[in-house]
């Protein structure tokens, strides 16, 4: 199966490839996002005209997989996120650094996430204190402290998996849509400021 979105054909032909994220940044970038010190990864970001805004190191890796990302074109899973950035994810058999976690990713875009779930109540209230820390420090997407989720934990959690599916994007590539939000019914947008809104209702004739 193949379709044509924006103009770039997409190959959805099995198998789906399967990449390593930690290998295929350092493919790219020549940093190891697993190894390397965060002045390392600050120095690439910088050479790429990147300046984060949080300088934490998860933010540094997500900043560096955002310069690489586009490179993906067909389906292809991504998989063994650093913990850093992956804090309900359960940490790795084989790597304590990096989760058993995936993504697919199609045209640089993520249209699943997955991975199985950390259900260590100590290892998730330790993740939950350094969210915490990054809201503090001004981080609006760091997770808030869940502390009667720590609880539930603590009662027990058999090992278990979870898969969230991005219907709405899929949608987008098959209807061809430029945009997430040419496909959702109620989307989410920024408002205008009142200047702007005034010019646009003063060209359109409205009395404003």
């Amino acid at each position: 199966l193949k379709i044509e979105y924006q103009g770039v054909e997409i190959d959805f032909s099995r198998p789906w490839k399967r990449i390593d994220m930690r290998d295929f940044i350092k493919e790219r970038l020549g940093v190891d996002i697993v190894e390397d010190p965060d002045d390392v990864l600050l120095k690439k970001l910088k050479e790429k005209g990147v300046e984060p805004a949080m300088k934490t190191r998860g933010h540094l890796i997500e900043k560096l997989w955002d310069l690489v990302e586009d490179e993906i074109v067909n389906p292809t899973f991504l998989l063994n996120h650093p913990v850093e950035i992956s804090p309900l994810a359960k940490r790795h058999r084989d790597d304590p650094r990096v989760t058993e976690r995936f993504e697919l990713i199609i045209f640089g875009r993520e249209i699943a996430n997955a991975f199985s779930e950390l259900n260590d109540p100590v290892d998730q209230m330790k993740r939950f204190e350094e969210q915490a820390k990054l809201r503090e420090a001004g981080d609006e997407e760091a997770h808030m402290m869940d502390r009667d989720f720590v609880r539930a934990l603590e009662y027990g959690m058999p090992p278990v998996g979870g898969l969230g599916l991005g219907i709405d994007r899929f949608v987008m590539f098959v209807t061809d849509s430029p945009s997430i939000r040419d496909v959702i019914p109620f989307p989410l947008v920024r408002p205008i400021e009142f200047e702007e809104e005034e010019k646009v209702l003063d060209e359109r004739g409205a009395d404003v």
